[in-house]
């Protein structure tokens, strides 16, 4: 599984970034978690609003920063 944590470096992407590396742990599961910050890459995916989650190139969460729990549901 890749995770991709979309975000330009705000505080809020780092936070997001830290919960899923969270969630993966508490999971135990095989993931790699990826941090994006090029602007053309995270608009390649069609998000217009950081920070964004994305699973297996599907975007999952996009605007807001979800706690760890929240985000074992999209993994």
């Amino acid at each position: 599984m890749i995770i991709k944590v979309l975000g330009t470096g705000c505080t809020n992407c780092k936070k997001l970034e830290a919960n899923t590396k969270k969630a993966v742990e508490e999971m135990g599961i095989d993931a790699t978690v990826e941090k994006v910050s090029d602007m053309k890459e995270i608009m390649s995916y069609g998000v217009m609003k950081t920070p964004a989650l994305v699973v297996d190139e599907k975007v999952k969460i996009m605007g807001r920063v979800p706690s760890s729990e929240d985000i074992k549901k999209y993994l």
